[in-house]
C-alpha cells in the first residue's frame, strides 16, 4: 500500500427512524416482518440469540471489523443513542471473538437495545448477565486486535445482507430481520395487513375451522394421484 493506511473510517451523523415509525415493529416477529417485507431481509440463520427469548427492534448503528480486528466495533460505542442497535460485520470471520461482556455492559449503559454480529463473542457468562440481546454466529473465548482497518456506520454487509446505518433492525429466536429505512414505511404498512391476516388465520384454528393450505381443484391437472 502506497502511504499510511487508514485505520478507521468513520460517519458521525446518520439519520434513524422516527419514534412513530419504530413503533410499527415494536415486538413483531421476525416471520410476520420479513413476510411484510416480500420475504426479504433475513440474516444468515446461524445468527442466533444467545438464549431463546431474547428480542429486540432498533435502528443500526454498523460497525465493519476486518479478520481478527475489532477496532471499529470497540469505537462505535462512541458513536450509538438510547434505542440503537450495534451490527457488526465481519464477513463472518471465526479466527476471534469481536466483543465480550465489558464492552457490552458498557453499551447497556449508553442505552443499546441489541448486539448483531455475524462473527463470534466470548465471555457469555458475563454477556447474560449484562442482560442485552446478543445475537452472533457462535462463541469463541480467543479475542481480536484493534488494528483496522474499520468503518463506522458504513453500509455493510452482515449474515449475507446488505445493512446501512438506520436500517430497522429485529430479532427473535428464528433469526434477525433488516428492513432498509427508505422502504420501512410501505413495510410497516404492509406489516399491519400480515398482522391482521395471521390473526384471523388463528381464530379460525382456535374454533376449529380448517384452513386451506393449498387448492387441489385450482392446480387441475397439475397434481397426479397415485392411488
Amino acid at each position: 500500500m502506497i502511504g499510511d493506511p487508514v485505520s478507521l473510517t468513520i460517519r458521525r451523523n446518520i439519520e434513524r427512524p422516527s419514534k412513530a415509525l419504530m413503533k410499527a415493529f415494536a415486538g413483531q416477529p421476525t416471520g410476520f416482518v420479513t413476510d411484510a417485507y416480500n420475504g426479504k431481509g433475513c440474516l444468515d440463520r446461524e445468527i442466533k440469540p444467545l438464549t431463546p427469548d431474547m428480542r429486540f427492534s432498533g435502528p443500526a448503528v454498523t460497525a465493519y471489523c476486518g479478520p481478527m480486528d475489532n477496532l471499529a466495533a470497540m469505537a462505535v460505542l462512541d458513536f450509538v443513542k438510547k434505542g440503537d442497535v450495534i451490527v457488526i460485520a465481519t464477513t463472518g470471520d471465526d479466527t476471534a471473538a469481536t466483543i465480550g461482556d465489558l464492552w457490552a455492559f458498557w453499551g447497556k449503559k449508553l442505552g443499546v437495545s441489541a448486539i448483531v454480529c455475524d462473527g463470534l463473542v466470548r465471555d457469555v457468562v458475563g454477556l447474560l448477565k449484562v442482560g442485552i440481546p446478543v445475537f452472533t454466529r457462535g462463541i469463541k473465548p480467543n479475542s481480536a486486535f484493534k488494528n483496522g482497518p474499520g468503518e463506522i456506520n458504513a453500509t455493510v454487509t452482515c449474515g449475507g445482507v446488505a445493512i446501512g446505518a438506520g436500517d430497522i433492525i429485529v430479532g427473535d429466536r428464528d433469526g434477525v430481520v433488516a428492513v432498509p429505512l427508505s422502504q420501512a414505511q410501505a413495510v410497516a404498512e404492509r406489516l399491519e395487513h400480515v398482522k391482521k391476516v395471521e390473526a384471523e388465520a388463528e381464530a379460525k384454528v382456535k374454533k376449529g375451522i380448517k384452513l386451506k393450505f393449498w387448492d387441489p381443484v385450482a392446480m387441475g391437472s397439475k397434481v397426479r394421484y397415485l392411488d
